[in-house]
């Protein structure tokens, strides 16, 4: 209570000393003043309102900027982007340009086929059936065995004659050579369409080929276009052969290629013997000055070697040899006295390090290697393996299997085609080329005799469409499916493909040549089959013998 009455008792005395009768009378200007405080508030509630407003201003014009800005960026993304499409349009507009021009050119230039509607029905073969039926299987049959078949122990017997006088010359060309000085000379082998029993066309010819070597102490170097050395696009399928020392790296030494300078010398070459005399590489059949053996100069080597042996063992035998081709000089021919005559090749050729791939000087009666680029370069031959394929494949097929059959009647179809229209780049080889492909494509049930028709018609479409893309790849040239019991060297399995219709794609005379060839094959396929069909039997009827083809 006593607390109570204190705290009112602190209050009632605040009041009175608080309150403004108790303030002096100097104090009394405050109430005059209120006026000029009340004018200085407005003036700096002005000045601050301004302030403000200059702020707000800063600011929008700050956003505005930052706005502009933002703008720019996006149209300038935007426009980016536009220049981006239109360039990407500009470029495929290029392009279906180019092949617009290309495709008229192509068609304008190479055009083998006419405007009407039969020959547009050629241009895509499966069209081309719609016009040109194959004959049915009773008619290829009797054709096959009226034309063809017959002809297979005539070749067994050529083949055996022409290999035994082969070994006999080739043993008498080695008793007349040097062996110190001369090319030793191995065992010829049979190669081509009379070894693969698929040759129909008469006269028969034998294709040999004849391995030869250095003598000791030299060895052949061998590089291929695809052995990582230099080779520009022409010369693939080619290669060189360097003839080296045994004992001499065949890079040749760091003194052949580095100036060692006037006071300096080799400690494994002295000045003499760096240099090899070119009398030397001369009589080792190199091109002058090199150490690159020269095919034109091995077979002027071969013939002279051949006529050699020939004048030793003459007198053996009752005909007379000699060769037959100027541009073929391997081409021997035998004659009797009774008139008649066979052919055969011998062909000298270098093994490619320990395969059965081969340097062949030439290829006798093909246009394989028409445009060589030097003597220097050799062709390479790959028909042992190819040979050995057609054998492995074989043992898989169904019996009578008609793979062979399919190689005969397209070979004896294009040889009376060009005979009646004139030789084309089209070959034997090609066709061969594109059954090789079909044997590793097609299961082997389906190479049963009853469907010959079918993969006849398999092998027309497949050579058309090489035709039309003028692409043909060699079968094992980068090819990685091949059957590794045939143990073929893998730096050709991993070789880029080479294609065999390479040299007619700048040719257009030549390619034209060939497509007409063969599409007025297509058009006489059933009239020449029905023919030989037809009139076989009377001409044995009536013992008249039809030419040979």
């Amino acid at each position: 209570m006593p607390v109570g009455l204190f705290r009112v008792c602190l209050l009632v005395i605040t009041a009175i000393v608080n309150h403004p009768l108790f303030f002096p009378k100097e104090n009394g200007t405050v109430p005059e003043n209120t006026e000029e405080i009340i004018q200085k508030m407005k003036e700096r509630e002005e000045s601050l309102r301004l302030e403000q407003l200059r702020l707000e201003q800063e600011i929008a014009d700050q956003e505005a900027t930052q706005k502009a800005l933002e703008k720019a960026a996006v149209v300038a993304e935007e426009s980016k982007e536009e220049k981006v499409r239109w360039d990407m349009w500009t470029a495929l507009s290029m392009v279906i340009f180019l092949l617009i021009e290309l495709w008229r050119q192509d068609f304008q230039e190479g055009n083998w086929q006419d405007i009407g509607g039969e020959e547009d029905d050629m241009a895509v073969l499966g069209k081309a059936f719609k016009g040109v039926a194959l004959p049915d299987k009773a008619v290829l049959a009797s054709f096959y065995e009226k034309r063809i078949l017959g002809t297979t122990g005539d070749m067994a017997r050529m083949r055996e004659m022409v290999e035994g006088f082969a070994d006999d010359l080739l043993e008498a060309l080695r008793s007349v050579c040097n062996r110190d000085a001369d090319m030793e000379v191995e065992d010829c082998m049979g190669v081509g369409s009379m070894y693969e029993n698929w040759r129909v066309r008469k006269p028969f010819v034998c294709d040999l080929i004849v391995p030869f070597a250095p003598p000791e102490p030299y060895c052949f170097h061998c590089q291929t276009w695809c052995s990582g050395d230099s080779f520009p696009p022409d010369e693939q399928g080619y290669g060189t052969i360097k003839v080296c020392r045994a004992d001499e790296d065949a890079t040749g030494c760091i003194c052949d290629k580095t100036k060692l300078g006037e006071d300096m010398l080799c400690l494994l070459h002295s000045q003499v013997s760096s240099t090899r005399p070119s009398s030397e590489m001369e009589d080792l059949l190199c091109f002058k000055n090199t150490q690159y053996l020269d095919a034109d100069q091995v077979m002027k080597w071969f013939q002279i070697a051949v006529t050699k042996a020939w004048n030793r063992i003459s007198h053996k035998y009752e005909f007379d040899l000699s060769f037959s081709l100027l541009d073929s000089p391997g081409a021997l021919k035998i004659k009797f006295k009774s008139g008649k005559s066979i052919a055969f090749n011998l062909t000298p050729v270098v093994q490619y390090e320990n395969s059965d791939v081969y340097f062949i000087s030439h290829f006798p009666r093909s246009s394989l290697a028409t445009d060589v680029p030097s003597s220097t370069h050799w062709f390479l031959t790959f028909a042992v393996y190819e040979r050995r394929f057609i054998q492995l494949v074989s043992k898989t097929l169904p019996a009578n299997a008609c793979h062979v059959s399919c190689l005969q009647i397209l070979s004896f179809l294009h040889g009376k085609q060009c005979s009646l229209t004139g030789p084309s780049g089209l070959t034997n080889y090609h066709l061969k080329t594109v059954l090789l492909h079909l044997l590793q494509a097609l299961p082997s049930q389906d190479w049963a005799p009853e469907k010959l028709e079918a993969r006849l018609q398999d092998m027309l479409k497949f050579l058309e469409k090489c035709l039309q893309e003028k692409k043909l790849y060699h079968f094992f040239i980068g090819n990685g499916k091949v059957p590794a019991e045939l143990g073929f060297p893998i730096i050709f399995q991993r070789a880029e493909p080479l294609n065999l219709f390479r040299p007619f794609v700048l040719r257009r005379d030549i390619y034209r040549k060939m497509v007409d060839t063969f599409h007025e094959m297509l058009r006489n396929m059933s009239a020449l089959i029905n023919e030989y069909t037809v009139h076989s039997p009377l001409a044995h009827t009536n013992g008249i013998r039809k030419e040979p083809l």
